[in-house]
């Protein structure tokens, strides 16, 4: 089903003070050796808000290195591991792409993670980046990245081979959950019992934002009937 690689392992061990946001764990640093893995995530990592950013439906946020590159080639400037506000840096596994409840077995020490939803752009992120129209620029990518929840503690580090062990079905990616998709594709991943609180929300909003579409469709079949 794939594999890939964890290119870092990225943490805030402080708050960076951000221009009309104030205090914010944005700011990821590279580590090294090592790191153990919890249910809220990275135990050295520092999360300001566990409401937008952390909990346990995100618990870890990976990126993707060809999407990473593609960014630092358009802004012409360098993106260093953690930049995106990323606890994991990934190659060889289209991170955006990771359906939904795909379950991952990283390393060697039992840690198994869960794509639960996509990364929405923000003010902070905004401000962070410090280029013009980057809330648009970055839903327009649509290059999200993944939030993960924890399925079994480990420990993760750079390195670390990331197998996919686990593709449920319904084909409803990260990426789909901000930009949509097939309907009946969202009905099936909401059909799940065991769905985290978070990837039924997000499903469910976008599901109901391309129901006026589905209306529109089966009057014009009706019509043409």
């Amino acid at each position: 089903m794939g594999t890939g690689t964890v290119l870092a392992v990225c943490a805030a061990g402080r708050d960076v003070v951000l221009k009309g946001i104030g205090p914010s764990a944005i700011d990821k640093r590279a580590l090294s050796g090592r790191a153990e893995v919890g249910a809220l995530g990275l135990v050295a990592d520092h999360q300001r808000n566990r409401r937008h950013h952390g909990g346990v439906d995100q618990a870890v946020y990976a990126y993707s290195e060809p999407e990473a590159r593609r960014w630092s080639e358009e802004l012409g400037r360098e993106l260093p591991y953690g930049w995106f506000g990323e606890n994991l840096r990934i190659d060889g596994i289209g991170v955006s792409d990771a359906h939904v409840g795909e379950q991952w077995r990283v390393g060697d020490d039992g840690l198994v993670l869960e794509v639960t939803i996509p990364r929405v752009p923000c003010r902070t992120f905004a401000e962070w980046a410090g280029e013009p129209r980057w809330v648009k620029r970055f839903m327009n990518r649509a290059d999200f990245g993944a939030y993960l929840r924890v399925l079994r503690p480990g420990t993760v580090a750079a390195g670390d081979t990331v197998e996919v062990i686990h593709r449920p079905g319904h084909g409803v990616t990260a990426r789909h959950l901000l930009i949509g998709t097939d309907p009946d594709a969202l009905r099936t991943l909401l059909a799940a019992d065991d769905l985290p609180a978070k990837v039924r929300r997000e499903a469910t909003r976008i599901l109901a934002r391309s129901a006026p579409l589905d209306d529109a469709a089966g009057q014009g079949a009706a019509h043409n009937l």
